[in-house]
């Protein structure tokens, strides 16, 4: 070897990902070995001129450091490969010798709990005091193909071709599952990382290295948990900015105590991590499927941004014709009739009895297939085309029909059914042609609703300051009765009511408000009052009064609150509370009793401004019931909006104030109206005024 000597390396991510020189440390000439595989995969590194050191202290035949090996060539990349043991040492050593990256693949640190908790603490001293960047540990690597690196050992790596994809996996397993799905599918990749136990490297790095990086056309994200939430959020948010960014969340069921043990880290709450990702504008998916056809459309073409895009559906088999149209319905997606003229074009191109005002059937694929194509994309109400064709070659050139109908500006994702090499070459030649591709209507429909979700989220400008004055300064507890006089201040309707402090002056409110009214328990501590006996409703006369307050009396109540009932109508909760991952969150669902059983929620980071919050109803699963349903009241969103944006404005204003509940809220035929409430405060030195 010629002796040469190092310059300095770059900084930051671009050690990891675009190096100038690899050390393989732990390198074994036994082929079953990690160190060994890693070796093997980065072979194309050092077969293209790059310099690749193999690193092992026990192996004459290699370097007996990180340090000698420097001294023949730039080594900007140390991928360890030895004992967890031993990792921060060797670590220690590669920043040392002038490495300003690092991979750990091996397991034995948190994820594994005793010494291993020790040996991962290690690895984050030695990141703080020398500034090396490191990926891992606990991970299967990485791979930049169009950077040459495989820093993978599982096997097939090489078949990952360079492309325009890239995949952030909190997996290393995830990240090869989508690597090489990603690939069946025809999509090459730029960048596929796992991250494993993110010591130092996690999932805002690398969007941010992303942001910047050319090859890069849509970013697939996988999520298990999130140690800094406002970060992840700004991440995404400066990336979808410039390029799609996919997101499947881990979490929706129970898998708290296995994601404990994968990665040594709590699991976040699902629902707020989505809601929070596709505020920031992110696309979401509910699998790893979906993932992948989602992204891939993505890749390759976007849709005009929109608030409501409209989707034009061809297909060439009305079987799945109707799958695709159903899946699409189930997206809420919009499937507007074509225009009059729209539908004269297509009558001329088609047999006159098939389906031509969207779905557009052709009853099988043809030489007209190319023309149809085009005719829909011109209609004024189709922003995305949706198709699906069998491959029936002596019918019809897809290819060809395909590229002759695109329409500028109107994304074509085209689904291809069937087996075989040629249909590979199909699908891989509609890609090549800037047409997103699928294999089946669910794939079509998935990939037609990420571009319809990207379209609607960049109509979405940057959130505006809600100025609304709220009250400040806001300490201690609040039972029932001084919460709703907050909400008064804040605007939100309640119904008239007393304070009582004893029987008399029950039966004084009682006589002033007239029944029905609602007796309740007022005490700041009790925060389920009907759990306990503690509110009796439609009492009307003094002796329902006595017997009521008889039973409060029973469930400890020292104080009364007397309010008269409101008119029927529909429940809704509305909160305010402050995550522990993402700060202060808005969440608007079906109330009352019912509440945590239904789970019908959806949920915004705050403050935010009175505009987006007027969007959460459509979320909701029950939001018919909120539309009149069987002649029953109609929500006004602006009201709503105002309630839901003072409540995260609030708390915002208030570094005490941990939370804020009104349920049930009611919808009734003159508004919304507060029928109880909830204030949680904290001690001044518990306070966190930045969450």
């Amino acid at each position: 070897m010629t002796s040469t000597l190092p310059t300095a390396v770059s900084s930051g991510l671009r050690s990891l990902f675009a190096p100038r020189g690899i050390a393989v440390v732990g390198a074994s000439r036994n082929a079953g070995k990690l160190g060994a595989a890693m070796a093997r995969s980065l072979s194309g590194f050092a077969d293209s001129g790059d310099y690749l050191a193999l690193v092992n202290g026990r192996d004459e035949t290699m370097y007996g450091s990180v340090a000698e090996a420097a001294r023949y060539g730039p080594v900007d990349l140390a991928v360890i490969c030895v004992p967890a043991a031993a990792c921060p040492d060797v670590l220690a050593e590669a920043a040392a010798a002038g490495a300003g990256a690092a991979v750990i693949c091996g397991g034995g640190f948190a994820e594994a709990g005793g010494p291993g908790i020790e040996y991962q603490r290690r690895l984050a001293e030695v990141v703080r005091a020398t500034g090396i960047r490191l990926l891992g540990p606990n991970t299967s690597g990485f791979l930049a193909p169009h950077a040459g690196v495989i820093a993978s050992f599982v096997p097939g790596v090489a078949q990952v071709r360079p492309g325009k994809v890239a995949v952030v996996a909190a997996s290393g397993g995830v990240n090869h599952a989508l690597a090489f799905a990603l690939t069946e599918a025809g999509h090459g990749l730029s960048l596929a990382v796992g991250l494993g136990n993110g010591v130092d490297i996690t999932a805002p790095d690398v969007l941010d290295h992303l942001a910047d990086d050319p090859e890069t056309g849509a970013v697939a994200l996988h999520i298990e948990s999130v140690p800094d939430g406002p970060r992840l959020v700004a991440s995404v948010r400066r990336l979808a900015a410039r390029r799609p960014v996919v997101a499947l969340v881990v979490g929706r069921h129970d898998v708290g105590a296995f994601a404990a043990s994968h990665t040594g880290a709590l699991a976040t709450s699902w629902r707020t991590t989505r809601a929070a990702l596709a505020q920031a504008g992110a696309v979401l998916v509910d699998d790893e499927r979906e993932l992948v056809d989602a992204v891939g459309a993505l890749s390759v073409t976007r849709a005009r941004p929109g608030a409501e895009p409209g989707v034009g559906v061809v297909t060439a088999q009305a079987g799945p014709g109707l799958l695709l149209l159903d899946d699409l319905r189930g997206r809420r997606a919009r499937v507007p009739e074509l225009t009059a003229g729209t539908q004269a074009t297509l009558a001329a191109l088609l047999p006159p009895l098939t389906f031509q005002r969207n779905p557009v059937d052709t009853g099988r694929p043809g030489p007209e297939l190319g023309a149809v194509l085009t005719a829909v994309g011109a209609d004024p109400g189709v922003d995305v085309i949706a198709g699906y064709a069998l491959h029936e070659p002596d019918a019809v050139d897809i290819v060809a029909a395909a590229r002759e109908g695109s329409t500028v500006g109107v994304p074509l994702v085209l689904g291809l059914g069937g087996t075989g090499e040629a249909v590979v070459r199909g699908r891989r030649a509609l890609l090549e042609a800037g047409i997103a591709v699928a294999a089946d209507p669910r794939g079509v429909a998935a990939a037609t609703a990420a571009l319809l979700t990207d379209a609607r989220a960049r109509t979405r400008t940057a959130p505006a300051t809600d100025h609304t004055v709220v009250p400040t300064g806001i300490t201690g507890g609040h039972d029932e009765h001084e919460a709703k006089d907050l909400l008064d201040r804040l605007g939100v309707a309640t119904m008239p009511r007393r304070a009582c402090s004893d029987r008399a002056a029950a039966h004084t409110a009682l006589a002033e408000l007239g029944g029905p009214v609602a007796v309740k328990l007022l005490d700041a501590t009790v925060l389920h009052k009907t759990e306990i006996g503690g509110v009796h409703l439609g009492i009307r006369t003094p002796a329902e009064l006595d017997a009521a307050l008889d039973g409060l009396d029973a469930a400890g109540a020292r104080r009364y609150l007397v309010e008269s009932m409101a008119p029927a109508g529909v429940d809704l909760v509305v909160g305010a509370r402050r995550d522990p991952v993402f700060g202060l969150i808005v969440l608007l669902g079906l109330g009352g009793t019912t509440a945590e059983a239904l789970a019908d929620v959806a949920i915004r980071l705050a403050p935010l401004a009175p505009a987006e919050a007027a969007a959460m109803p459509e979320e909701l699963a029950g939001r018919a019931l909120l539309n009149g349903w069987r002649g029953g009241p109609v929500l006004n969103p602006d009201d709503l909006a105002r309630v839901v944006a003072s409540l995260g404005t609030l708390l915002a204003a208030n570094p005490h104030l941990d939370e804020v509940e009104i349920n049930p809220l009611r919808l009734t035929a003159h508004g919304l109206v507060a029928l109880d409430a909830v204030i949680i405060t904290r001690e001044a030195d518990d306070a966190h005024p930045d969450s």
